[in-house]
């Protein structure tokens, strides 16, 4: 259970030279978001791993997805570190083998940077995060009055913490699922950083489906009685609707094939101390009432694991900030067309699709691919395990990686990179 690293940017930690994979915070500054509104004070967690090079340029940075956080891959703790500290640091990360010492994005040869998006709850200002003193409500958490926040409110303020660690640019931006989002937003906004872009698993704009899993989920939040409009710190928080939200969520992560084969209507196995009638050893899901349900099937029981993980490691508001952040996604927005908001975009680029997403649909990777500048093919994972491929085929995202860093893509050499992040 990790409940202790939920909202930590109330709990800063320090600077530990020759950690690596271990969560840090950067003072980003006052925030004018895409709504006019202002975040103030706002701070990114993040994490790195490797050793950027005196010219800034051989970065790669790596964005999360929804209710991801910066912690990619195991990370190396120093002998100072507070012993909860080191031992997030050791922990398996959520790419285990892509990132690291001769891996593909060997972290030898490459500085790796992961933020944590802004209105997370691994380190980034978000809705339990303390108001600032001078503002209303200053020494509260925002809860309720937290503003909403854009991919690429986020990018803006990714690209202001890598000017402060001096990244003059990246060798390679990726993401999957809303880390996909992210990239493609950061290609868009900071084209003259971004040298390569790999969008996994995800699209040019949420589409309509999309959103409507989303409204699913946000509601399940919003009507937790303990929800209390957001106002929850300090009572009781809103777990059965943030659970209940992750088990839609979860839904469409998974192929209905997988499903299938792994559950089917296999009733749920007897669980130790279980209340409902059994059947030769499994949960009867023909008994009980409107008042007492019946046992469960096994798929059931699967979404409840699921939800109940969640709940211990994730804030309820953040979830329905970043998912917001993940509806207002389209990078065409105020730019045109699809093909004319990335023509400046002369980066290379890495496209692929899960073969059996039913929530980032190939065929949205193609629109992606066609509308980019020159002849971009979309590379397929195979998969029978639904959007959560580009997570679990480790191997094949490897090959589609390896293939592109192995290509020499010279750094871009800017005047002035702060005005190029301020612009």
């Amino acid at each position: 259970m990790r409940q202790e690293f939920k909202n930590l940017d109330s709990r800063r930690t320090g600077e530990y030279p020759g950690g690596q994979g271990y969560l840090r915070h950067a003072d980003i500054g006052d925030m004018r978001l895409d709504n006019g509104l202002l975040l103030p004070q706002a701070v990114l967690g993040f994490e790195t791993w490797g050793t950027l090079n005196e010219a800034g340029d051989n970065a790669i940075l790596v964005l999360h997805a929804l209710t991801g956080d910066p912690h990619v891959s195991r990370g190396v703790p120093t002998s100072d570190m507070p012993d909860y500290l080191a031992t997030e640091a050791e922990r398996e990360g959520w790419w285990a083998g892509i990132i690291g010492p001769g891996a593909v994005i060997d972290t030898n040869r490459y500085f790796v940077l992961a933020p944590n998006i802004l209105g997370g709850c691994y380190g980034s200002t978000g809705p339990a995060s303390l108001i600032p003193e001078g503002y209303p409500g200053e020494g509260t958490p925002w809860g309720s009055s937290f503003p909403q926040v854009t991919i690429r409110d986020s990018v803006r303020a990714e690209a202001i913490l890598a000017h402060q660690l001096g990244i003059t640019s990246f060798r390679m931006v990726i993401g999957g699922s809303l880390g996909g989002a992210r990239a493609l937003e950061w290609a868009a906004c900071f084209p003259e950083l971004v040298r390569g872009c790999a969008v996994i698993a995800s699209g040019p704009a949420a589409t309509g489906e999309q959103i409507a899993w989303a409204h699913a989920q946000n509601l399940a939040i919003r009507m937790d009685p303990a929800f209390a409009r957001g106002n929850y710190y300090g009572g009781p928080e809103p777990k059965q609707g943030l659970a209940l939200a992750r088990r839609i969520a979860h839904t469409t992560y998974r192929s209905p094939a997988e499903l299938e084969h792994r559950f089917g209507r296999k009733p749920n196995p007897k669980v130790e101390g279980s209340v409902v009638p059994l059947i030769d050893g499994t949960e009867s899901v023909i008994s009980g009432t409107i008042g007492e349900p019946r046992g469960r099937y096994a798929i059931e029981s699967y979404l409840d694991h699921h939800g109940r993980k969640l709940v211990h490691r994730f804030d309820a508001n953040s979830y329905l900030v970043v998912n917001e952040a993940l509806i207002s996604h389209n990078v065409a927005r105020d730019r045109g067309c699809l093909s004319q908001a990335l023509a400046s975009s002369f980066c290379q680029w890495v496209v692929a699709a899960v073969s059996t997403d039913r929530l980032f649909f190939p065929h949205e990777s193609q629109v992606l691919a066609d509308a980019l500048p020159g002849d971009v093919q979309v590379d397929i994972i195979e998969s029978d395990h639904g959007h959560d491929g580009f997570l679990v085929e480790t191997d094949q995202v490897e090959r589609i990686l390896a293939r592109a860093l192995a290509q020499d893509i010279p750094a871009y050499r800017v005047t002035d990179p702060a005005a190029a992040v301020v612009g």
